[in-house]
């Protein structure tokens, strides 16, 4: 079942001292956010904005609840992700992930505080959860050579410091992703490490009402984006100078046009570079009557994820019926599993009752059924029947999940594949498909 949720509230991006999400209406503010182009894009649309302080406070709440759901004393986090997610500030996200400089810690009383990179602290100053900035965190060996043990130790104390503090005195400390000099320190100062990535990935699986009104925001961003994209595509593929790079490109530069964020991967592949997938663009000049086919991975306005995949018919002439039935196939697919979505179905038993594809799709088939999504692809993972390990995934589907749906069909030494993916809703009673994108009519048969 299709449930539609929409609220009242009208948006003005340039009322009073605030915009329409409750942020400051000051050009020259610190905190990122979209452009006045996905504003009135937006506006057009009939959107409603979300209201970033209550989608922070959710987050924050979600985080909280879970430390002391599991008798932790604290959440420590380094990854760029749950830094975003807790806090909803960032810093060069992309350098930060091979270059961990950033840490957040959420005490059990709620109590949080960052350590960012040392010239800047100022950048998570707007939102007032963040109760105190530090620095310190970076524990890689190309910052701190070889007295990363020196640092590690200052830090770990620090974090013992603010435990007894705002934990209570409960050395249970969650802890995401870090270094090991920091993993060490931390046992030194007595502390039982457990498993903290295993907390943020299930807090970031429900999303709250504003979460769901950003992702609305960012999907008809990214379709945008994605529209700008086809039109270039047909445009200018099949003209003897037009490189699969030229066309991904028209959607990073449109995706930061609506600030957007950056796209994860580089999956828009042509002809018979479809197949095998996950070969990424490169310099290759499309030709007519072939495929293009992606997946946008992009990271989007409010720094949400949009995780859609089309197949386009590049002509002029029609494409092979070998073509078409794969697309059909594909399409048949996604909207059979679609169907099986709603709250209390167990993620197991969609890989168990998944729709089957055909034998000569079966080598090829995609990694997994679907997967959630938010801020990245995240939490939990459907896998096909024959690659599912029994318990991994032993959990209901629950309201405000967000979920990708996947498709990849294609035969072994063939010279195509057909790539789609649309973006989902649990809602109370079923789902809500919130891609729009249509399906290539040439590869329909229409």
């Amino acid at each position: 079942m299709n449930t539609h949720y929409r609220d009242t509230r009208k948006i003005d991006p340039t009322r009073g001292a605030t915009l329409g999400d409750g942020t400051p209406n000051d050009a020259d503010r610190i905190e990122i956010g979209p452009t006045q182009l996905a504003f009135r894009e937006w506006e057009a649309a009939g959107l409603t904005l979300p209201n970033l302080a209550n989608l922070r406070a959710f987050r924050w709440r979600r985080l909280t609840q879970h430390i002391v759901d599991r008798d932790y004393g604290g959440l420590l986090m380094f990854d760029p992700l749950n830094i975003r997610y807790a806090t909803d500030s960032t810093n060069m996200q992309l350098w930060n992930t091979h270059n961990p400089f950033r840490a957040v810690l959420i005490c059990a009383d709620g109590y949080m505080v960052i350590w960012d990179y040392k010239n800047s602290p100022f950048l998570s100053t707007f939102n007032p959860l963040v109760r105190e900035q530090r620095s310190g965190a970076d524990l890689f060996y190309f910052d701190r050579g070889d007295k990363v043990d020196v640092a590690a130790d200052t830090f770990s104390n620090e974090v013992r410091h603010l435990i007894a503090q705002h934990g209570g005195g409960n050395m249970r400390l969650g802890v995401d992703k870090i270094m090991l000099h920091g993993l060490r320190a931390l046992e030194a100062q007595g502390f039982d490490i457990k498993e903290g990535e295993e907390l943020t990935e299930k807090a970031r699986s429900i999303k709250g009402p504003d979460e769901i009104l950003a992702m609305r925001c960012a999907n008809h961003a990214c379709e945008t984006s994605v529209k700008a994209m086809e039109d270039f595509a047909r445009a200018n593929a099949g003209n003897g100078t037009c490189s699969e790079d030229d066309i991904w490109a028209v959607l990073h530069a449109e995706n930061i046009k609506r600030g957007g964020e950056w796209i994860e991967t580089r999956l828009l592949a042509s002809g018979p570079r479809t197949n095998p997938w996950f070969q990424e663009c490169g310099p290759r000049i499309t030709r007519p009557n072939e495929i293009i086919s992606f997946d946008t991975d992009l990271v989007g306005s409010y720094g949400i994820c949009i995780d859609i995949s089309r197949s386009w018919w590049i002509g002029p002439d029609k494409p092979r019926p070998d073509m078409v039935e794969a697309m059909k196939h594909a399409v048949e697919h996604i909207e059979t599993n679609m169907e099986m979505l709603k709250p209390g179905v167990n993620i197991e038993d969609l890989s168990r009752n998944t729709h089957v594809l055909h034998d000569k799709y079966q080598a090829q088939k995609y990694g997994c059924l679907m997967h959630g999504v938010g801020l990245c692809d995240e939490w939990p993972l459907v896998a096909y029947p024959d690659k599912m390990v029994p318990g991994a995934f032993d959990y209901e589907l629950q309201p405000g999940m967000t979920l990708c749906v996947e498709a990849l069909v294609g035969e072994v030494g063939g010279d195509f594949s057909i790539k789609l993916e649309d973006q989902v809703l649990i809602t109370e009673d079923g789902y809500e498909r919130l891609t729009t994108y249509p399906w290539d009519d040439a590869l329909m048969g229409l």
